[in-house]
């Protein structure tokens, strides 16, 4: 009787063309590396030199890296730290061998030659002041240089930080996603973690609220642009997924074979049993993408909090409601990173907002046995996670 349940939903033209188009794309194994050490850019705040990460030096042969991940059976990379732009060599021999997914800082323009089909997750953080002042050391237009070097390439999408409060510049919000969008781009949301105590403006334990509001605004007049549905926006930035809070505990996409996961891959909860993070020198591992020693609470990246979703959906077996949560999430990360067919991903989007919107997502309790699991077969991992450049 069960899997009927499941039949009834996906008899939704709309939903069966989300399920359909992910499962022609077939599972994701994937991981996570910093590509260099360097970073052109000392944004501030920044996880990865709050963390050190820019103190190891890259050593290994990246062929034998790549080797060794097709063995292993890796089909999707997501490039962070340093500043990948820097490294384009190496980033070649990553696009050439895997899917591919690259955060960067925007300074550097990507080339299409070589790279037609990369999804670019180029960073900012507000409008050109507060971007000049915070990633350019009050001296470099980063968003400037960075609308210019992207300026109607269709692989790009801005990777906005959020900072928490009133005071966290939510009214630069409209502002800057419109430039995006004429720019010629999309646009994710990401929110910003107070990883060396800033304080102020910075500091997210103020919540994201105004943040939360000004997403809204964005979905509501730019539903064809905005990739972040109001769910999602809210399971990032309040840290919790029906009755499971977020943090180290509940993370999917963690090293499995990491030491300091030794207790988490025993507690019971999804992880991602393939993923792995890698340092520079792409022998060593960390802990997860964004920290060694970081406490999780300070932790909201989107990229992170997708796999949770995703790693999570016996939880959304309740209903229809919690059903189109997991599965429009599931679809908007393989919309953004390319592994669905982009032009009707395209024409979906405004529909996914349509239906994460209104009428509002059921926020019931999960079952504690669900009778049921949707068939993504056992190969099914999250995603590798991703930060910002910053």
């Amino acid at each position: 009787m069960a899997p009927k349940r499941l039949d009834a939903w996906l008899e939704d033209p709309f939903l069966g063309r989300l399920y359909h188009a992910i499962r022609v794309a077939g599972p994701i194994r994937s991981i996570a590396l910093d590509l260099t050490d360097v970073c052109n850019l000392r944004c501030a705040g920044c996880y990865f030199f709050a963390d050190g990460m820019d103190e190891k030096v890259p050593t290994a042969n990246l062929d034998a890296f790549v080797a060794r991940e097709a063995e292993r059976g890796t089909n999707f990379v997501t490039v962070v730290g340093g500043e990948p732009s820097l490294a384009l060599e190496r980033l070649k021999v990553l696009y050439d061998a895997f899917r591919l997914s690259v955060a960067t800082n925007g300074l550097r323009r990507i080339p299409r030659d070589g790279f037609e089909d990369l999804p670019i997750g180029v960073s900012v953080w507000g409008d050109e002041q507060t971007d000049r002042e915070l990633r350019g050391s009050g001296r470099t237009d980063v968003f400037a240089r960075a609308l210019r070097n992207y300026a109607g390439d269709e692989r790009a999408f801005w990777y906005y930080a959020l900072t928490a409060g009133a005071a966290g510049h939510p009214h630069e919000v409209d502002g800057v996603v419109q430039r995006c969008i004429d720019n010629g781009n999309r646009v994710l949301f990401n929110f910003y973690g107070d990883v060396e105590d800033l304080g102020g403006e910075f500091d997210h334990r103020r919540g994201f609220g105004p943040a939360r509001e000004a997403i809204e605004r964005a979905i509501e007049r730019h539903p064809e642009s905005i990739l972040m549905t109001s769910r999602l926006a809210e399971v990032v930035s309040t840290g919790r997924l029906f009755a499971e809070r977020w943090g180290h505990a509940a993370c999917a996409s963690i090293t499995p074979d990491h030491p300091a996961n030794r207790n988490r891959v025993r507690n019971g909860r999804p992880f991602d049993r393939h993923f792995r993070a890698y340092n520079a020198d792409l022998e060593t591992t960390r802990r997860c993408c964004t920290a060694i020693d970081r406490d999780c609470d300070s932790c909201f990246d989107t990229w992170q909090h997708f796999s949770w979703v995703m790693m999570n959906p016996r939880a959304h077996f309740n209903s229809k409601h919690d059903f189109t949560a997991w599965l429009t999430t599931t679809w908007l990360f393989y919309f953004i990173n390319r592994l669905v067919d982009v032009d009707e991903g395209a024409r979906l989007l405004p529909e996914v907002h349509r239906r994460t919107r209104a009428p509002e997502l059921a926020h019931t309790q999960p079952p504690e046995n669900p009778p049921w699991t949707p068939n993504l077969t056992s190969s099914w991992t999250a995603p590798a996670c991703s930060a910002p450049s910053r």
